[in-house]
């Protein structure tokens, strides 16, 4: 059984075996709309999984203050509409606490938009997206955002010279916006984008936008695609230029990439990372999740499972300093300059930043595959 269907199976498992306990005020109801079947469904699945073992953690110690959490996890298949439906479902018959995040702009933007959303006192908390919406008061994000994470690629390719850059941009319409900014962002670095690869969400067009943006003879590649299409893309790419640079960001799930990829085509590609290195044990948090992992999944852990449990930690960690747990968010966004550390990993509630974690680092697949960060 491969990797994606030990996970899959593990979240269906979830799915139906979310416990229901005996009443409301003996339980803390945590819901979220997210992809588990569609084109983000390998970040989609990684994420709930770590958010799952850690609230497993906390629920067999007694849950928070007494109250037990209930995790409700709803298949919005990376449908934008659908996430909206779910969403609205969460908040009018499940009654949640706490609503999390989904994957991407389309659907953030649909859960905010919706009126069972905007009339609730709740806050959207750490949805895997890719903009910095600060003038919405109902969303806080956790990760660095995409223009902090083209940043760091851009420092780290900067120090070996590299000029001539190729974009590969999936269809979709938060990438179109993504592109503007990436294209100004590179002007002001003095870069070139001598080529722009356009494929479709489950890879089509990849074989002849390879070919021709091999031939541009770029240094460095930046994929802007799903892990299933930015896989079928490289596949394809690697076979006209074998030892060019390709990077992409950390909403990539770098197991499924190298299953689609093989491996072969993902050594030298870099990625961004909003976590440290989930495969070590340098760090309280690192050290905790692999321990968790072990006890309450059976799956591999990953980058995304990191960022999952480490949402999931500094949300229970917001509920518990709140005085009334209902606004435990709101509590924790009006107390300027709030710190926690999560064990060698901090978020902060700061005015200078819209995002309560700065964390980033680079994966480096070299010869042989090995992950290297």
């Amino acid at each position: 059984m491969t990797r994606i269907a030990r996970t899959f199976r593990g979240i269906l498992m979830l799915l139906v075996s979310a416990p229901l306990f005996a009443g409301a005020a003996d339980r803390i109801i945590i819901g979220q709309a997210i992809d588990l079947s569609g084109p983000n469904a390998a970040i989609g699945r990684d994420y709930v999984a770590g958010i799952k073992t850690y609230f497993d953690a906390v629920n067999s110690k007694g849950g928070i203050s007494g109250r037990r959490i209930q995790y409700i996890v709803r298949d919005d298949q990376g449908k934008p509409e659908l996430s909206a439906r779910l969403s609205t479902e969460l908040i009018a018959a499940e009654n949640v606490d706490f609503l999390l995040g989904s994957v991407g702009m389309n659907s953030t933007n649909a859960i905010l938009n919706t009126q069972a959303f905007r009339r609730s006192n709740l806050v959207l908390f750490a949805p895997l997206a890719t903009e910095n919406l600060t003038d919405n008061t109902q969303v806080m994000m956790w990760r660095p955002q995409f223009q902090d994470e083209m940043r760091y690629l851009y420092s780290y390719f900067s120090k070996v010279g590299i000029k001539n850059v190729g974009l590969v941009m999936q269809d979709a319409s938060s990438h179109e916006q993504s592109l503007q900014r990436i294209s100004a962002e590179m002007q002001a670095r003095d870069l070139n984008v001598v080529g722009i690869a356009h494929i479709g969400a489950n890879g089509e067009r990849s074989a002849s936008e390879a070919a021709r943006l091999a031939a541009a003879k770029p240094g460095l590649v930046l994929v802007f695609a799903d892990s299933i299409a930015g896989g079928l893309f490289l596949k394809e790419f690697r076979t006209h230029a074998s030892q060019t640079f390709v990077a992409g960001t950390s909403l990539t799930n770098l197991e499924t990439l190298r299953e689609i990829a093989g491996p072969k085509a993902v050594e030298w590609t870099v990625f961004s990372q909003v976590v440290p290195n989930p495969n070590t044990y340098s760090s309280g948090i690192q050290a905790e999740h692999i321990a968790m992992m072990r006890k309450y999944r059976d799956e591999s852990v990953s980058a995304l499972t990191l960022e999952g449990f480490a949402v999931a930690k500094a949300l229970v960690h917001i509920i518990e300093k709140a005085k009334n747990y209902r606004s435990a968010i709101r509590e924790f966004r009006a107390n300027k300059n709030a710190e926690i550390d999560l064990g060698g990993l901090s978020i902060v509630n700061s005015e200078k930043m819209p995002h309560l974690s700065s964390y980033l680092d680079v994966a480096l697949f070299r010869k042989g595959t090995r992950l290297v960060y």
